[in-house]
């Protein structure tokens, strides 16, 4: 790396809790005599209806084994809490740094923090350096031939691949470079302690994975070793320890994306790879489109008449539909902050389509309850699942929650082991509904009336 140079740097860490394969610490490396690695803990979103106590407990998490690691190489994590912008100007103040280096985020409210804090921090003289991180590929990187975003997975997924093969990203070693960098934990000073989820007004869910950059590579290590030779056909199947688990820990950055590809193609694990590359592809819809936030992509969506219906969200959200699989799928959601991804597909199918109740209030619900909550994963997933999104399921693709259960919990398995209530039912009627709160034949009708009447009138997709 070329250009300025700094004798003492801050790292502002976000969705990156890591100090291998991090970017911004091997740029800051690379051009500071010291490095400072900071966080800013922030009590308003904390407090706020965006996140729940999974995705909370995750950060909190990563973030004690981060300073755990930290002190173990002599230093500390220099830990803030309130406004952005004044805490590192005056963390900058205080230790003399002369520059922040950040990687960069595609959330809208992200994006607009980091232009303000990033005005505020020029505005008392210290530079502000950004970098590509939390992706493989900028969203302006992979392009049609004519220069336009892809708006389908499939081309998008082709196109990916040719530049990576032409232009690989392997994983930076950050770690390495930061060795003799980091600047001594007396001379950071002190600085607060981990929160605690009770601070926040949350209680710990035990049934919550660990996170931390140790247990990111070693899960990684166990998928590969095993599991990634059966993910074409094992990952449909929830019963079944079948998927990487590595979203809780790609979405606080415990791992790097360049380290999961990289293991990818040398596993020559290409199905997962192709995983992978979704979070690309929402993360460059979301960076493209910042309006799916909000709005559906295919903009007449918004003319579906949902039905308002708080009694039937609530019974789908407590697990008490009476359609075994879901139910089961919304336990697993509620107790362990995670749920499988053919279980979001049915689930999120049946609210939109056998309810009828409109995507953005189940996007809600899992931000709140996901310990991955990811902006772009969770809304380009719930707008596939509704047929209102880029590259979504055709409206009348609507999931027969009995049919999915039988194909895909074929013994029942995962339903008695969240629902142990139906333990001693038998195979053959493990899968049925019991009191369903809405018939799926009655409600299919009703679904595919109401998405025709819209959708109906869309010759081609955008």
């Amino acid at each position: 790396m070329t250009g300025k140079r700094y004798p003492r740097s801050i790292v502002w860490l976000r969705r990156d809790l890591r100090l291998r394969d991090n970017v911004a610490l091997a740029e800051a490396a690379a051009a500071s005599g010291q490095i400072v690695v900071a966080f800013n803990v922030d009590p308003l979103l904390l407090r706020s209806e965006r996140v729940g106590a999974p995705i909370v407990q995750t950060f909190f998490d990563a973030l004690d084994g981060l300073r755990q690691e930290l002190r173990a190489l002599g230093s500390d994590l220099a830990l803030l809490e309130g406004d952005f912008g004044a805490n590192l100007a005056a963390l900058a103040q205080r230790l003399g740094a002369q520059a922040v280096f950040f990687n960069r985020d595609f959330e809208p409210r992200a994006i607009a923090r980091d232009a303000r804090v990033a005005g505020e921090l020029k505005t008392v003289g210290v530079d502000v350096r950004t970098f590509l991180d939390h992706v493989v590929f900028d969203a302006t990187e992979v392009r049609t031939d004519g220069g336009d975003a892809y708006k389908v997975y499939t081309p998008y997924a082709r196109r990916w691949r040719e530049r990576y093969a032409a232009q690989p990203r392997p994983p930076v070693d950050s770690l390495s470079a930061l060795r003799g960098k980091l600047l001594d934990a007396a001379t950071i000073g002190a600085t607060r302690a981990i929160p605690q989820l009770r601070d926040f007004g949350f209680d710990r869910l035990e049934g919550v994975e660990r996170c931390s950059e140790r247990t990111a590579l070693a899960a990684l290590d166990a998928f590969l070793a095993g599991p990634a030779e059966r993910y074409a056909r094992d990952r449909d199947y929830p019963a079944v320890d079948g998927t990487s688990r590595l979203s809780v820990q790609l979405r606080a950055g415990t791992i790097g994306i360049r380290t999961a590809v990289a293991r990818a193609y040398v596993a020559n694990a290409g199905k997962w790879l192709g995983e992978l590359i979704w979070r690309e592809f929402f993360q460059t819809i979301l960076a493209t489109f910042p309006r799916v936030e909000r709005e559906p992509f295919i903009e007449i969506a918004a003319q579906i008449p949902w039905i308002d219906d708080d009694a039937a969200f609530a019974a789908w959200c407590e697990g008490r539909t009476g359609y075994p699989i879901v139910d089961a799928a919304m336990r697993q959601l509620n107790t362990t902050g995670w749920m499988h991804n053919r279980l979001r597909m049915i689930v999120a199918s049946f609210l939109t389509k056998d309810l009828l109740i409109d995507w953005r209030r189940g996007e809600r619900y899992f931000e709140q309850r996901l310990a991955d909550a990811d902006l772009a994963q969770n809304n380009g997933g719930w707008q596939w699942a509704a047929s209102t999104g880029t590259d979504a399921a055709p409206y009348f693709r609507i999931f027969n929650p009995v049919l999915q259960s039988k194909k895909f919990d074929p013994d029942g398995a995962f339903i008695r082991r969240m629902l142990p209530e139906l333990a001693k039912v038998p195979d053959e009627s493990i899968h049925e509904p019991r009191d369903p709160i809405v018939d799926h034949a009655a409600a299919r009708e009703r679904a595919l009336a109401a998405y025709a009447s819209v959708l109906g009138r869309v010759k081609s997709r955008p």
